[in-house]
């Protein structure tokens, strides 16, 4: 059985931390449903660079995925306010699946109740509100994987194809991009 996973774009969203893990995913063979928050599938995110996204979040926030992905960036503030997200998350934990949030995006764990069970990275900027957040560049718990920031995009995306495939594939795939920590 193939393998999902839905990548949130949201207004004003880290292009490297959706592209990325988007490009590394499809490589593994896993189908990536890249959904947009709002009523248009044309996202612009941080740096003004648009992506267009194949459905709407409404039009899918109920149908069940192997893995959901949050990237960051400032947009992270108004995603907070969306309280569909947090119950999707909640969900998602719930069933023991995969939880993909990078740089700010862990933010959401926070809003949705979850964050105090988990080990944890973040954004350094977040740790006001995530001060236990690790130092390092991403972090696995179970189903939970969080990532820094946009440096950190590659091991993030390679960390989520380990997941959702194996090991192997994640070795393969940074092989085959030439990503010197393999």
């Amino acid at each position: 059985m193939n393998k999902s996973a839905l990548i949130i774009l949201h207004p004003d969203f880290e292009e490297i931390e959706a592209a990325t893990p988007i490009d590394l995913l499809s490589r593994a063979g896993i189908h990536v449903e890249q959904a947009a928050l709002g009523d248009t599938r044309f996202v612009t995110g941080r740096s003004g660079i648009t992506l267009e996204a194949a459905t709407l979040l409404d039009d899918v926030i109920d149908d069940e995925y192997d893995a959901i992905i949050i990237p960051g960036g400032p947009g992270i503030q108004q995603l907070r306010k969306h309280p569909a997200i947090c119950a999707l998350l909640r969900r998602q934990f719930s069933q023991k699946k995969i939880i993909g949030c990078i740089c700010a995006a862990p933010l959401l764990l926070l809003d949705a109740g979850l964050i105090d069970k988990i080990k944890y990275t973040a954004y350094p900027a977040t740790e006001n509100e995530l001060p236990l957040a690790r130092h390092e560049p991403v972090v696995i718990d179970g189903p939970i994987i969080t990532s820094r920031g946009a440096g950190t995009a590659i091991e993030f995306g390679l960390a989520l194809v380990a997941s959702l495939s194996d090991k192997t594939t994640a070795k393969v795939i940074g092989d085959s991009i030439i990503w010197p920590r393999n």
